[in-house]
This record gives structure tokens, C-alpha cells and sequence, in this order.
């Protein structure tokens, strides 16, 4: 099933998602973007150098998890055109990091590129970890697929 345009509304909630932090989640989401800053794989240094309670998560590996909820979300077809998010609070192994989303508004262009906009928190118990919006391209109809589009019909 994909997501179609006239099937979502503002306020719509997205589904919930739920994401065990281990340290193999934040030393493989650093390494796999090269970030090979201690404070991502060294315990040690985290705690004694950097001063926080354990490595914690990097930007790109947070970004990926969002992109990923999002097109968990949409389905095949949904593509992201913009998204930003701002991280509060690092994130730890043994936390449960938590995805919640809402639909904050729904257009079409002038090419007939179907948008939804979208807020996105990431939660751990009852902190707001990083918050996140979003604008992603969804099918306008059943024959609709917003890959497809490029250069002018592309508008991000």
C-alpha cells in the first residue's frame, strides 16, 4: 500500500515508532558515516574527555533514523524534499529512542507535486531528544510517482 495524497489531513498523526539504543546502534551509525569522533565509540573518552554518561549518537546516524521513520511513513513512492532537526539532548545506549509525527499542512504545486509537511519528535521517556521537520513529496493519485519528477517539475 502507498501513501495517496487525498487520503491524508492536517493533524494527521503519523504511526509511532520505537528504537532500542545499543552501543553497536551508535558505533555502527558512526562508522558508517565516517564520523570517527571518540565521543561516538569511546566509552571512556565520552565519559572522562567529553563529560557525558556514555557515546552517544551522531548527527548522520539521527538523520538516517528520521529519513527512515518518514519513508516507513510514505511507503516506496514518498520522497524527501526537505528536512531539518535540531538535537537537544544526546542520545545514549540502553535508551529507547521514540518517533512521533503529525501532519502539519498539505499542498500541491504548480506542477502537481503532491506535498505533506510534517513534524517530527524523537523522544526518550519524557524528553524531547531532537525535533525534526519534514516536507516529502507523496503520490497525488494511484498512477502518481514523485521520483519520476526532475528539474523544473522538482521543486523542493
Amino acid at each position: 500500500m502507498k501513501l495517496i495524497f487525498g487520503k491524508v489531513q492536517v493533524g494527521d498523526a503519523l504511526p509511532t515508532l520505537e528504537l532500542p539504543v545499543t552501543a553497536r546502534t551508535v558505533v555502527m551509525g558512526a562508522s558508517s558515516s565516517r564520523d570517527w569522533q571518540p565521543q561516538h565509540h569511546d566509552h571512556a573518552w565520552a565519559t572522562t574527555r567529553a563529560g557525558t554518561k556514555d557515546i552517544f549518537l551522531n548527527t548522520p546516524n539521527q538523520a538516517g533514523f528520521i529519513e527512515r521513520y518518514l519513508t516507513d511513513w510514505t511507503g516506496s513512492h514518498g520522497r524527501l524534499g526537505r528536512m531539518k532537526f535540531r538535537m537537544r539532548r544526546p542520545v545514549y545506549p540502553g535508551e529507547t529512542l521514540v518517533f512521533s509525527g503529525t501532519v502539519r499542512n498539505t499542498a500541491v504545486d504548480e506542477t502537481g507535486c503532491a506535498w505533506v509537511d510534517v513534524d517530527i519528535d524523537l523522544t526518550v521517556g519524557e524528553d524531547v531528544a531532537t525535533e525534526a521537520s519534514a516536507r516529502l513529496a507523496i503520490p497525488a493519485d494511484a498512477d502518481d510517482n514523485p521520483w519520476r519528477r526532475a528539474n523544473d517539475d522538482w521543486r523542493p
